[in-house]
């Protein structure tokens, strides 16, 4: 089992920025932000792979949002920058803690308002 821990949602203005972060109760593999809007599916938003510390982001926050993390911690962060009312959503943290190359643990979520 995984415990995931998130924080850093809240209000802002488009333009402004947030920081999520996500720690977890012991060593993974992956960790990586989802976010489900409103009537529409989770997708997926950025990973940081441990092994090589390999980053993937999806098309519609590449340049604006950073992850990065800290293995020995067992934590994660995706820097947000020049929000958009778009990214409102409530992001979610996830972690494959198996290795088998599946997001297996999710945290509660934290919601991400931006206003226009």
């Amino acid at each position: 089992q995984v415990q995931l821990v998130e924080s850093g949602g809240g209000l802002v203005q488009a333009g402004d920025s947030l920081r999520l972060s996500c720690a977890a109760s012991r060593r993974t593999y992956r960790m990586g932000w989802f976010r489900e809007a409103p009537g529409k599916e989770r997708e997926f938003v950025a990973l940081i792979s441990w092994s090589g510390s390999i980053t993937h982001y999806a098309d519609s926050v590449k340049g604006r949002f950073t992850i990065s993390g800290d293995n020995a911690r067992n934590t994660a962060w995706v820097q947000m920058n020049n929000l958009k009312p778009e990214d409102t959503a409530v992001y979610y943290c996830a972690v494959d803690g198996t290795g088998l190359g599946q997001f297996d643990y999710w945290g509660q979520g934290t919601q991400v308002t931006v206003s226009s």
